[in-house]
Formats: C-alpha cells, sequence, structure tokens
C-alpha cells in the first residue's frame, strides 16, 4: 500500500498521584485510585510502545476512562455531576503550540485530553501500517478501521464531552471545534484512501475510483478550509499537507474519470481529462516540496519521494500518452479547451461513520469530607 500520512505530535501530561486522604473512604475507594494511578500510567507507556497494539490500547484506555467517569458522572447515577468532578488538576501540552501546557481542575478536561491522545495513537498506529512496502488484505482492513475509530473519538469528544467543560477550549488549541473537525474530515479521507488503493488493486470499474478519488479531494478540501483562520505558524504545515492531497486525489480522479471517457469513445474529452490530472499532479509535486521546507508539527519527509505518489505520475503519464496515440491512429476528435466538470457521486466504498463511547465505573467516596 506505501501510504504515507502526515500526523502531529502526541500531547504531553504531568503525572497525577490521585492521592485523596481522608476523601477516599475506605478500602475500595483507596483502590480505585491505585487503579487509576496504575492506569494512567499504563496509558501513557502505550502510546510510545511500538509493540501495542488496537486491542491493547482498547484494553488500557477502557480500563482508564471506566474508572475516570466515576469522577464526572454522580455516584448515585443520577444525572447530576460528581461532586469528584473538581478535585484534581490535570495538565496537558498541545499538539501545534508546542509544549507549554494548558491546566484545568477537572475530570472531564482529563477525559477530554487523554482521548485526544488515544485518537491520535489510532492514526499514528494506521500510518505505520500503511506505510509498510507490502501489506496484506486483514492489515488494510485494521488501518481502516483503526481511522474510523480515531474519527469516531474525535467526533464523540467534540460532540458529548467539550461542550460541558466549564474553561472553553483555548481558540487555535487541540480541544477547539475547528482543529476537532479537521481530524475527523483528515480520518475520513484517510480511510477513503485505503477504500481507493483496495479498489485499484482489484481492478474496480475507473469510474467508482474516479468518484471515490474525487470525494477524498473533497474531504481534504474541506479539512483545509476549517484550518483556513488559524495561526499559520502553527497550522501551515499541516494545511500543506491537507492542499497536497487535495490536489493529489483531484489528478487521481481525473486520470481516471479520463479511462472512463476513452472507453466511452470520447478520446478528446479523455485526453483533455488527462491534461487536467497532469496539472493537479504537477501541483502536487509543488506542494511535497513546500510541505518538506515548511517549518512546523509533523514530520520532516519527502512525500514525492514516497512510491504511492511515483505511480500516480506513471500512471497519469502512460495513460495520457495512450490516449493521444488511440486519438492520432482512430478518433481524430478534437480536443476541449475546457477541462471535464467532475459530477461524480460514489455510490460504494465511502467511508461511515464509526460511533465511540467512553465506560464508567462508580466507586465509594465520602463526599461530607
Amino acid at each position: 500500500m506505501t501510504h504515507w500520512f502526515h500526523r502531529n505530535p502526541l500531547k504531553a501530561t504531568a503525572p497525577v498521584a490521585f492521592n485523596y486522604y481522608g476523601v477516599a473512604a475506605g478500602p475500595a475507594a483507596s483502590k480505585i485510585c491505585s487503579d487509576l494511578r496504575s492506569s494512567r500510567a499504563r496509558l501513557l507507556e502505550l502510546f510510545t510502545d511500538l509493540s501495542c497494539n488496537p486491542e491493547m490500547m482498547k484494553n488500557a484506555s477502557d480500563s482508564y476512562f471506566s474508572l475516570l467517569q466515576g469522577f464526572i458522572n454522580s455516584l448515585d447515577e443520577s444525572t447530576q455531576e460528581s461532586k469528584l468532578r473538581y478535585i484534581q488538576n490535570f495538565k496537558w501540552t498541545d499538539t501545534l503550540q508546542g509544549q507549554v501546557p494548558s491546566a484545568q481542575q477537572d475530570a472531564v478536561f482529563e477525559l477530554i485530553s487523554m482521548g485526544f491522545n488515544v485518537a491520535l495513537w489510532y492514526t499514528k498506529y494506521a500510518s505505520r501500517l500503511a506505510g509498510k512496502e507490502s501489506i496484506t488484505e486483514d492489515e488494510a482492513k485494521e488501518v481502516h478501521r483503526s481511522l474510523k475509530i480515531a474519527a469516531g473519538i474525535f467526533k464523540h469528544l467534540k460532540e458529548s464531552h467539550i461542550p460541558k467543560l466549564i474553561t472553553p477550549a483555548e481558540k487555535g488549541r487541540d480541544l477547539e471545534a475547528r482543529l476537532l473537525e479537521a481530524y475527523v474530515v483528515q480520518c475520513q479521507a484517510e480511510a477513503q484512501e485505503v477504500t481507493i488503493a483496495r479498489a485499484i488493486e482489484l481492478k474496480h470499474a475507473p469510474g467508482l475510483i474516479a468518484a471515490l478519488a474525487y470525494e477524498t479531494a473533497n474531504f481534504y478540501q474541506k479539512a483545509d478550509h476549517t484550518l483556513s483562520s488559524l495561526e499559520p505558524a502553527y497550522s501551515a504545515k499541516w494545511r500543506k499537507y491537507l492542499h497536497l492531497k487535495m490536489c493529489f486525489y483531484t489528478a487521481y480522479a481525473y486520470c481516471y474519470h479520463g479511462q472512463t471517457l476513452l472507453a466511452s469513445d470520447k478520446c478528446g474529452e479523455a485526453i483533455r481529462s488527462l491534461q487536467e490530472a497532469e496539472k493537479f499532479y504537477a501541483k502536487a509535486e509543488a506542494l511535497c516540496k513546500e510541505y518538506g521546507e515548511t517549518k512546523g508539527p509533523g514530520p520532516t519527509v519527502k512525500p514525492s519521494g514516497h512510491l504511492f505518489f511515483r505511480k500516480l505520475g506513471n500512471l497519469v503519464k502512460n495513460t495520457l500518452e495512450k490516449c493521444q496515440r488511440e486519438n492520432g491512429f482512430i478518433y481524430f476528435q478534437k480536443i476541449p479547451t475546457e477541462a471535464p466538470q467532475l459530477e461524480l457521486k460514489a455510490n460504494y466504498g465511502l467511508v461511515e461513520k464509526y460511533w465511540y463511547y467512553f465506560k464508567s465505573v462508580i466507586g465509594n467516596f465520602d463526599m461530607s469530607k
């Protein structure tokens, strides 16, 4: 598959002891505090453990979040919030704005920040797996599923937990709605890249591949637009990636649309579509260079050197030459001055929404203390 995905760094956090002497009434409550401390430490370790897999991450995150929910939801399971919610201060850095931490004395802030890191882990796991030179069908499904889970977590945080924060998310930082929406859409787009690769491998109809590529390009354009009002110093590199992928998949769409036109004996229009693919591929190539030169969060790489990028360039070149030969020998059709309009809609292969929620465990605490 040899895909390449931009990834922002994980958030960092300060240690939390969860020592509540006088409040943790009895052995059961003390054990919950001990379990919170150990499960948090375990989860943080797994974020940077390359041997960690989705099952390990799910078990570790479920263990921590189920305990943490007891500090958010009422202990009597009513609709009221827990009196423990504001007992502990939590500090987290920001993925875009460097190592200056934000702090809130709010368990909801901890839930959101840790959940954000879990979602980022799933995207990084998918990226590592998709970047392999050869990937099995099961691994491709794992990449697809991991990106859908990440999108589901980001969406769940945005819709169900961030509105509950007493201190609103700071503008331009991780927990702001614009950034979370950009992550959701980016994950959807990247999951569709896996679908496109599978469709090409199985030699599906060029019309379907063109439609999927067009929808994917639109996703990347939407994510880029979502970040357009952010401070360029923090978002420029990320936006270069999104713009690059938008141009790349627009080139894909025009390339496969050209194949569809050729199959319908519209060789002149096919040539014009391939010329447009060539133009967008050149734009993507220029953006690859700009991405590598742009400072900011994310890896320092040369995307144009990746196999996934070079393969499209060869495909566009070879398909255009084929269309030009066919037109010179068989069709003799005039090449339109205007590029064909891509009004393509994929009926299959679009990424479905993935719903995500956090489990809860209730403990025994003396709230009169």
